[in-house]
């Protein structure tokens, strides 16, 4: 069983940093990407970074210059570096994995089961 284990939410000021991060475990044959959505109140979950095996990454055009993902293939751990943090990021991160597991021959996505993020004065 793949179990994502996330850690790192809590409470900010405005314009303070703040690191998630995201361990996946289990039977792991290869990972495609892992990363981060999030969802506000009200609003639809979307992809806020992402980063392959390859080290390619993608960033949400809002967090771009803000945010830095990475990840650790061989601990299969990624990371968010939030710095200049808004009240717009406000929300639940969830960390995302796309992965083959060694039991399977089919790409499957897990979810974590998210962390809050709150940035207040």
């Amino acid at each position: 069983q793949v179990q994502l284990v996330e850690s790192g939410g809590g409470l900010v000021q405005p314009g303070g940093s703040l690191t998630l991060s995201c361990a996946a475990s289990g039977s792991i044959l290869a990972v495609n990407f892992m990363g981060w959505y999030r969802q506000a109140p009200g609003k639809q979950r979307d992809m806020v970074a992402r980063i392959y095996s390859t080290g390619i990454t993608n960033l949400a055009d809002s967090v771009k210059g803000r945010f830095t993902i990475s990840r650790d293939n061989a601990k299969n751990t990624v990371n968010l570096q939030m710095n200049s943090l808004k009240s717009e990021d406000t929300a639940v991160y969830y960390c995302n994995l796309k992965m083959r597991s060694t039991d399977s021959a089919t790409w499957k996505e897990y979810w974590g089961q998210g962390t809050q993020v709150t940035v207040s004065s």
